[in-house]
């Protein structure tokens, strides 16, 4: 780390932080996962008020906005090179009062993170097996929740959660998604749930099937799904090089 990016605690951030971030701004990031068939979410809860949020943080003031991002997001799962994407600002001018999280700012006298803030929202999609949840230092644990289950979240949070997850409905008819979600290899009807989960809709077998094919992104393998009742379905894999010239390329799924 730079030497003018200090690890600030606590009341180190109350009191010093305005010289180190960007004032007025600061991040959430919503980190998508898929377990079980059902799609998860990463939250925090806070030390003092047990209260639930999204992982967030601020922005150095020699810092790219998109290396804020990962940086929290690696503290966060502790993963490089996560498929990350900015969706919105959120700045309505009520957004922070009287719901901070930790009670050490609500009962502190007026500094910097009092102020109005705008702050920037990214979504992510990893591999859910792969993720090894951290807290921070103002939070008391970092756990996975079912989509359907999130609680009341503090400031604008769940507004923010949706939207990144409309966000990520409306990308996949423009990129492809699954290797960040899926294990190296998986079947046709594993990879269709996945796309079923985040849409919440039911998708229709023979069309899935034609329309995930005809993207060319995916390499059909030898062999077979092990330990299965019926007729054993093939194991697929995404091809790197064809999925990635999809990200920047963009595709034209329909689904």
């Amino acid at each position: 780390m730079p030497k003018n990016r200090p690890n600030l605690k606590d009341g180190q951030l109350l009191r010093k932080g305005h010289l180190y971030f960007m004032p007025h701004l600061s991040l959430d990031c919503v980190i998508f996962g898929f377990h079980d068939n059902q799609l998860k979410v990463l939250l925090l809860q806070w030390k003092d008020t047990l209260r639930w949020s999204l992982p967030g943080g601020f922005i150095y003031k020699d810092e790219h906005i998109d290396d804020a991002a990962n940086r929290i997001l690696l503290s966060r799962t502790g993963l490089h090179d996560i498929f990350l994407r900015q969706f919105h600002a959120f700045g309505e001018a009520g957004r922070v009062e009287g719901q901070h999280g930790l009670k050490e700012i609500s009962t502190s006298k007026k500094t910097w993170l009092h102020e109005r803030f705008v702050t920037i929202g990214y979504w992510a999609i990893v591999e859910f097996h792969n993720v090894m949840p951290a807290p921070d230092e103002f939070s008391e644990q970092c756990k996975w929740w079912d989509i359907h289950r999130i609680p009341k979240l503090i400031l604008d949070h769940n507004m923010i959660l949706e939207r990144a997850l409309a966000s990520l409905r409306r990308n996949l008819n423009d990129y492809p998604i699954g290797k960040n979600l899926l294990p190296k290899t998986f079947t046709m009807p594993e990879l269709q749930r996945l796309y079923e989960t985040v849409l919440d809709k039911k998708l229709d077998r023979r069309n899935f099937q034609k329309k995930i094919l005809s993207l060319d992104i995916l390499q059909r393998m030898k062999q077979r799904k092990t330990g299965v009742a019926h007729k054993a379905p093939f194991l697929y894999k995404f091809d790197e090089k064809k999925y990635q010239r999809a990200l920047k390329q963009g595709i034209k799924f329909g689904i």
